[in-house]
Formats: C-alpha cells, sequence, structure tokens
C-alpha cells in the first residue's frame, strides 16, 4: 500500500471583484517563520508577482480551511 504525503502547508488567495464577489487567484506555498499577519501579506505578493495595487483587495485562506469550506 503506498504512503500518502501530507500536503505543504498554503495559502488559497482570492481578489474581491464587486462588493461580496470574490475569484480565486491562486494557490501559494506558506512561508514558515513569519507571523500569520506577515505571512498572509506575502503570499498576496508570491502569487501576484508583485505587492497589490492601490485599492485591490485580496482575502487569503489557509488551503486546509478552504476544503473546509468546500465540504458545505
Amino acid at each position: 500500500m503506498a504512503e500518502t504525503v501530507p500536503a505543504r502547508p498554503a495559502y488559497v488567495v482570492l481578489r474581491e471583484t464587486g462588493p461580496g464577489a470574490w475569484e480565486e487567484v491562486g494557490e501559494v506555498a506558506r512561508r514558515p517563520g513569519l507571523p500569520a499577519r506577515r505571512g498572509r501579506a506575502q503570499a498576496v505578493e508570491d502569487v501576484l508577482g508583485h505587492p497589490p495595487g492601490d485599492g485591490e483587495r485580496y482575502a487569503v485562506v489557509p488551503r486546509s480551511e478552504w476544503r473546509v469550506a468546500l465540504d458545505w
């Protein structure tokens, strides 16, 4: 029987496209050693390849929580 390798911790990054409307931008591996708030900000920069622009809104959710939320 093959052993499964646990998935690496990652974030799902969402961009606000309108009032109450969000689209998935991508997934990015979590960087160890960063405090939660800084880690989420870094996830946005990592997935975009640059800092977000003025007025842009993003939400960052741990991938494990994202999957749980999809079960409902």
